[in-house]
């Protein structure tokens, strides 16, 4: 495939990834505004010039925008940011103004907003458990079965035959538990907590830091023990079971978000892993070769990533209009419009400049920068 056919390929495949994913969370928004009977103006995808749209009997606008990077609803009276009523607002008849945003209380207000990323984990949970009913989990007892010679293990002092039941405080019910925690720590010294010879003990290991490249040549910091498991098989997980699990996995990976972040916040993982379009577009495009499964999960993937992300208390963000909701109903009275706004303003700048650093990381790790250096010499 060649440069610019791959370049229309990811953006082809960003847009099967995110465009769904943007419906739905906007939808959330909607249907809930609906069940409290406000008008939805507009139900836009995308942001900017319309590119095709409609009207339908109730009033609202569905439309397609030129630029797909997000989307939103444009709810009847809520005007700007900080949704202040305006003149024309206080004018309508009672009637109308009953059935805009603005009116509504705080608690209908705070869960119109809740209600697309509430969507967004529902849609990831939804997948999960379609795969846990159709195809189990991998169930592979937490047992070394060996250790690696000058490994990071072989260095603590694990052995075969060691069972691991807890590693830093979090509980290891199989083996890909330990896969998983290991990858997110490199470089982390822990606590691993294992049954030896039906005896409890602990031990100190500091994981290994190693770049791995995938078949697609993308290179990622993870953490390596240097352990090998039994073996394996797919376990089926008994239908009562599959609410509980599925909840499990998506709690897990938004955990997994959180220890991210805050490996980059204090300086243990590097910043420039921080990816934006540009980047998830890159990723969608290689997944897609993959086939219809890969792209499911890495759906299911980026939807909790985007329902977490628009929690954060970020002014601009869901989780920004939260926050103000929960403020005005502990102080019995919004919060005043001035104070909204210039936190609404210091969110957009914020997130501006969130775009901007992760569009640079994109960019490089795609090469470009190294292409215009070579061409500069």
């Amino acid at each position: 495939m060649t440069a610019i056919g791959g370049f229309f390929w990811a953006v082809a495949c960003f847009l099967l990834v995110i465009g769904p994913l943007i419906f739905i969370h906007e939808l959330g928004h909607y249907f809930v505004g609906r069940w409290f009977g406000v008008k939805a103006d507009a139900f836009s995808i995308g942001f900017g010039r319309e590119l095709v749209g409609w009207t339908d009997k109730r009033g609202t606008r569905w439309k397609v925008a030129a630029l797909p990077l997000g989307g939103y609803v444009k709810f009847a009276g809520d005007m700007g940011p900080a949704s202040e009523p305006t003149a024309e607002w206080l004018s309508l008849p009672a009637a109308e103004r009953a059935r805009t945003f603005q009116a509504k209380p705080v608690w209908q207000r705070f869960l119109i907003v809740f209600a697309g990323p509430a969507v967004n984990f529902l849609f990831a949970f939804g997948v999960i458990a379609a795969i846990l009913i159709a195809y189990g989990e991998p169930m592979t007892p937490p047992v070394i079965a060996g250790v690696q010679p000058r490994s990071a293990a072989a260095q603590a002092g694990l052995l075969p035959g060691d069972r691991i039941v807890r590693m830093d405080g979090t509980a290891i019910r199989r083996f890909e538990d330990i896969a998983f925690f290991t990858q997110l720590h490199p470089g982390a010294t822990v606590p691993i907590a294992l049954i030896r010879h039906d005896r409890p003990i602990t031990i100190s290991a500091t994981i290994r830091a190693i770049a791995e490249t995938d078949r697609f040549g993308n290179t990622t910091r993870i953490g390596q023990l240097g352990i090998a498991q039994t073996g394996g098989t797919m376990q089926r997980v008994p239908l009562l079971e599959v609410p509980h699990r599925a909840a499990s996995l998506v709690a897990q990976s938004v955990g997994n978000t959180i220890t991210a972040i805050s490996q980059i916040i204090d300086g243990t993982r590097s910043a420039r892993e921080l990816s934006g379009p540009v980047g998830v577009a890159r990723v969608a495009g290689q997944q897609a070769t993959l086939g219809w499964f890969a792209i499911i999960l890495l759906m299911a993937g980026i939807s909790i990533n985007l329902g977490f992300i628009n929690l954060l208390p970020i002014p601009m963000l869901d989780g920004g209009h939260l926050l103000f909701y929960l403020v005005e109903a502990a102080r019995r009275r919004p919060v005043e419009a001035q104070v909204q706004e210039w936190a609404f303003r210091s969110g957009l700048a914020l997130l501006f400049g969130l775009m901007l650093f992760v569009t640079f990381n994109d960019l490089g790790s795609v090469g470009l920068w190294q292409r215009l250096a070579g061409l500069a010499g």
